[in-house]
């Protein structure tokens, strides 16, 4: 322990980090031991060019950004969505086709205690979001008389707790070797001096590195493996508080292998020019998105010949991949987007600050980042009402409220 304690403390001495043991001696035995090794696994190079980033604005000014071409669902031929789907079904039935869903994140906003996915809204009766996304699977599997593997990304902080509902929901039927949990990576948390905080229990303070995370976590944690062995090529990835995701959708697949895309998207309409939600877009001749905050006013509200938003497809998390492009995908770290946070921390002398304002720098890649490492992507235009209702804020927009109406909406509207 001592020898490992002094290769702890001279590594933080050389990057001005000996704050990250402050709380040691307080710690018990093996408190400390994980300390210590969550220090000599930080990437202190890393961190520090992270933080450089911090105060550089995104410059466009020698991008070339131009729309990108999309199939709108409601206008397909009858024809052509029958063909469409008619190769996707035949991919499913064959078991090539696994689903991924994004559950790292705690309810907090929602004033809830516990992982988001647990959360329940009242359809009739209260069901967790995990039970709604659930049946959309199971229903899936019994119509094209297939098993669809059904992967879940969890966090250090809610892997537990996620994991225990499953298992007392007995995996919903759909047999525990079915149902495959793997845990999202975290990057520590810095304050505006560039120093690493301690959280409350005395330790590094670490927040999940974002959603763009998922790839590297695959193969880190073994999933692509897993994937590769039952022989799926084809992965739909979605958040788990999008209660209306058709995480299996024969028609966008069908879209994606006739196009040879190795990668496809959902998007809705945007409801106006200054929306704040991430477009759909080609950056240097490359499939991309470019975020509310980033996109010019000029290009947020220009329009085409039929009186449509030239950027108006907003992207929904709802993509699809062959399990090629996340292999490539993975071997590549995406970059890192920071976001100023309220975080509490250990100070100097040990004691707990509860701040009352943003005081720490996260740090989180973005999925759509990853579209770029591709030549192309199909996007496919669906109706908002069917296909997104997310449960993001605890009232108004995006909320328990609105996404309750939209499910039971849609229920009303398949019967």
């Amino acid at each position: 322990m001592d020898k490992k304690y002094e290769k702890a403390k001279e590594k933080l001495k050389i990057y001005h980090q000996d704050q990250l043991l402050i709380s040691y001696d307080r710690l018990i035995e093996q408190k400390r031991e994980e300390l210590l090794d969550q220090v000599l696994k930080i990437d202190f190079e890393r961190m520090n060019e992270l933080y450089k980033q911090v105060s550089k604005k995104k410059d466009f000014k020698d991008c070339k950004i131009e729309p990108l071409s999309y199939i709108d669902k409601e206008k397909l031929s009858k024809q052509d969505k029958e063909n469409y789907e008619k190769e996707g079904i035949q991919l499913i039935k064959e078991g090539k086709y696994a689903v991924v869903t994004m559950a790292g994140g705690q309810g907090t906003r929602l004033g809830h205690n516990g992982p988001k996915g647990t959360f329940e809204l009242e359809v009739g009766e209260k069901k967790p979001l995990f039970t709604l996304l659930s049946e959309t699977i199971r229903e899936a599997q019994k119509k094209y008389k297939a098993v669809i593997p059904w992967y879940i990304m969890t966090s250090r902080e809610n892997n537990y707790k996620t994991t225990d509902f499953f298992r007392r929901h007995n995996y919903f039927g759909m047999g525990e070797e079915n149902i495959k949990f793997f845990i999202q990576n975290e990057l520590p948390m810095m304050d505006v001096n560039g120093k690493i905080l301690v959280d409350e229990k005395g330790l590094v303070k670490q927040a999940a590195d974002g959603h763009g995370g998922i790839f590297e976590a695959m193969q880190k944690e073994g999933i692509i493996k897993d994937m590769k062995k039952r022989g799926i090529n084809w992965i739909f990835i979605a958040g788990v508080d999008n209660v209306l995701a058709k995480m299996v959708d024969p028609l966008l697949t069908g879209i994606a292998i006739n196009k040879k895309c190795l990668a496809a998207g959902k998007s809705v309409v945007k409801n106006n020019p200054k929306e704040r939600v991430g477009v759909f877009c080609k950056k240097n001749n490359k499939p991309s998105v470019i975020e509310y905050t980033e996109i010019t006013d000029e290009m947020a509200e220009a329009i085409d010949e039929n009186g449509e938003l030239l950027y108006g497809e907003s992207h929904i998390l709802c993509n699809l991949f062959h399990i090629k492009a996340i292999e490539t995908i993975a071997k590549n770290k995406l970059p890192y987007h920071s976001a100023f946070k309220k975080a509490k921390y250990i100070d100097k002398n040990g004691v707990i600050v509860v701040p009352e304002v943003p005081n720490a720098y996260k740090f989180e890649s973005f999925i759509f980042d990853a579209f770029e490492a591709l030549d192309n992507m199909a996007i496919m235009r669906v109706k908002r009402e069917e296909e997104f209702a997310p449960v993001k804020n605890a009232e108004g927009v995006d909320s328990p409220e609105t996404a309750t109406k939209l499910y039971l909406d849609y229920i009303k509207k398949r019967k």
